[in-house]
């Protein structure tokens, strides 16, 4: 198949690699396969033979395909056991590698010639970790590994385009890492115990750069606002903390403060500013003036203060002051992730919240996620976050990455974690994107798989599509509407993330609900713009995500993005925990079993004008019922209060 940005010479002596490498040695099977190269990359050069790479190979967990079963259990409001959560330890127990798997990759590793002192065992058991020469590593998989450049930065990565193992293998390993990712640095031969960094800056497709400016879904602005609007009959033109609680009927002063928790994601370098909390709290919470957030350092993450402007403070200014504002006196944790050189992943977050999931020393693929401790100069130089903090009871993110940049193998484990999560008790809520059925910077998929702004197949943003967390569109007030008017799926400088994932199949609290939209309300589209194969819908819920004033660098401005929508829903279902915990009962964990199940119909306003454009089309419409644009509605605090304070 063509691969894009090479000539016609490297094309052909390519394809003839990859065919090579896609016909695997006796007793090997294919394990993974990159189809095209991402945007913007080109093929250099094969790589030296005795560069150096950090192997690791991520071992298959026993009874994971039972997860979304021990899930619902847990979840389900028909459930018996609804909300009796596990404990971390039962987790780490029920999910951790055989120790058949464990021996069976250590013996093969052997068997290859490698030496059992270079041979590491992660904590959690759940990677093995090996330093390996490219000569190695290509034996060992069967592979090629390339570097190839980046026309815009000029940053030189190793890339293989498929990888290999022993068939006996397959079922004990996920995935192995460095392999089909771009963003991982150009290592230096093994006769030089230096490293060399060519990386120059972020480029899309990195997981450990979503913070960058430039690099996701990152909020919009339209500007400074000369006048606050505060009237409720304003809220078509601006949306502050009254038009939320207006429109949402949020009536509600926490009272279970010691207990409950909840937290907020920031990946540096974005980071909030005191006096910009201040500046919005003075005006519509005037008893938090001085208040912070307290702040979770993961990986060395700092909430920066050299570089200020909307693209550096937007987002966290934006997520803290009206998530701090909604559930006020609840104290608000930031999980400030990545530190200023390297940058953070959702795995480095993840990794500090679960001990079991923690991969120092093995684990984290240096292609998408921060490895620490830092190397580079004014680097985090400690040992990874591993199981730091208790994970809080609901943790909102506004930070995206496109599902198809990323493995399926990648994806899946990651994905596995929130529902371990779950079953912890703990809520995730993700915003599902800004640019419609489009992926970032609005690109969509061609028919092999690559990106382009002509692509024609809609491009779902990861981890909104993940089932084990809850995915959040976005809405607005019409113009000349009032907050007690229905609202439409947001169409005002972003668009409402919203489709169907290409990897993840769908899951059975959704199969009514989904089903229900494709029968009466289908599409227009063939399979060939979106995945009609039964398949994870996002969002499930959304909120108000146009106009918001938030107080960045010294100045309002009008804010638009599911970035906005997130933390809204968070905060509500923060304050039915509160309820739930002052009358001796459980948090309400992962939700989406929850708000599909037939107890919680009525409990949304159903969201039934606009739509999501993108890809050269209007995009899916928003209907009665569950829309792959605004999922189920946006939340009506009081009924889903009243309901959520009947189940156990």
């Amino acid at each position: 198949m063509v691969l894009l940005r090479l000539s016609a010479a490297i094309s052909a002596a390519f394809a003839l690699q990859s065919y090579a490498a896609l016909v695997p040695r006796a007793g090997y099977v294919v394990h993974e396969k990159r189809d095209v190269i991402p945007p913007k990359w080109s093929y250099t050069r094969r790589l030296e033979s005795d560069a150096v790479l950090p192997m690791r190979f991520g071992l298959r967990q026993r009874n994971i395909e039972h997860l979304e079963d021990m899930l619902m259990e847990v979840s389900h409001p028909d459930s018996p056991n609804y909300s009796n959560h596990w404990s971390p330890e039962k987790v780490a127990d029920t999910f951790a590698p055989s120790v058949e798997t464990i021996d069976a990759v250590v013996s093969w590793l052997k068997a290859s010639a490698i030496a059992p002192e270079r041979i590491k065992l992660s904590s959690s058991r759940s990677w093995i970790h090996l330093n390996a020469t490219a000569a190695e590593a290509e034996y060992l998989l069967d592979a090629s590994y390339d570097v190839y450049t980046h026309e815009d930065s000029g940053a030189e990565h190793v890339s293989c385009i498929s990888y290999s193992l022993p068939h006996h293998l397959k079922e004990h390993v996920d995935l192995v890492t460095p392999t089909l990712h771009f963003d991982v640095r150009v290592p230096m031969p093994a006769k030089r115990n230096v490293r060399r960094d060519v990386d120059v800056g972020p480029t899309e497709g990195s997981g450990r750069s979503v913070g960058q400016p430039g690099i996701g879904s990152l909020p919009k602005t339209t500007g400074k606002v000369s006048e606050i609007l505060t009237e409720l009959e304003n809220c078509d033109e601006q949306i502050t903390l009254p038009c939320l609680r207006a429109l949402y009927n949020i009536i509600y002063k926490p009272v279970s403060t010691n207990q409950n928790t909840f937290a907020i994601v920031e990946y540096t370098p974005q980071a909030f500013l005191q006096t910009d909390l201040d500046m919005f709290f003075g005006n519509f919470s005037p008893s938090q003036v001085g208040q912070s957030p307290k702040l979770v350092s993961i990986d060395g993450g700092v909430a920066q203060t050299t570089n200020r402007s909307f693209n550096f403070n937007g987002e966290s200014n934006l997520d803290l002051q009206y998530g701090m504002s909604i559930v006020n006196p609840q104290p608000v944790t930031l999980y400030q992730t990545g530190d200023l050189v390297e940058g953070g992943s959702f795995n480095n977050m993840l990794d500090a919240l679960d001990a079991s999931y923690c991969t120092f020393e093995g684990g984290d693929d240096p292609t998408q996620d921060g490895i620490y401790p830092d190397t580079l100069p004014g680097g985090f130089d400690k040992p990874e976050s591993c199981g730091i903090v208790k994970p809080a009871n609901i943790i909102s993110t506004s930070y995206s990455m496109v599902e198809s940049q990323i493995t399926p193998f990648y994806a899946i484990r990651e994905c596995n974690e929130y529902g371990k999560l779950g079953l912890m008790g703990v809520t995730i809520v993700y915003s599902s994107g800004d640019e419609g059925v489009s992926g970032h910077n609005d690109l969509c998929l061609n028919p092999d798989g690559s990106q382009s702004s002509n692509g024609t197949r809609f491009n779902p943003l990861f981890p909104s599509v993940c089932p084990f967390v809850t995915s959040v569109g976005a809405t607005q007030i019409l113009n000349g509407s009032s907050v007690n008017d229905p609202e439409s799926a947001c169409e005002e400088v972003i668009f409402s993330g919203g489709g169907f994932s290409n990897v993840f199949k769908r899951p059975s609290y959704q199969d009514e609900a989904v089903n229900s939209f494709l029968t009466n309300h289908p599409p227009p589209f063939t399979s060939a713009q979106f995945n009609t194969s039964g398949s994870r819908g996002f969002p499930d819920l959304a909120a108000n995500g146009a106009r918001y004033v938030v107080a960045v660098d010294g100045e309002f401005s009008l804010v638009f993005g599911t970035s906005c929508a997130a933390p809204v829903v968070a905060s509500i279902l923060t304050l039915v925990n509160d309820a739930r915990i002052a009358i001796g009962k459980r948090p309400i964990g992962f939700v989406n079993p929850t708000i599909y199940s037939e107890q919680f119909k009525g409990a949304f306003n159903d969201i039934t004008i606009g739509d999501n454009p993108g890809c050269g089309t209007n995009g899916f419409s928003a209907v009665p019922g569950w829309d792959p644009v605004t999922g189920l509605g946006t939340p009506n605090f009081p009924k889903l209060l009243a309901r959520w304070l009947l189940l156990p």
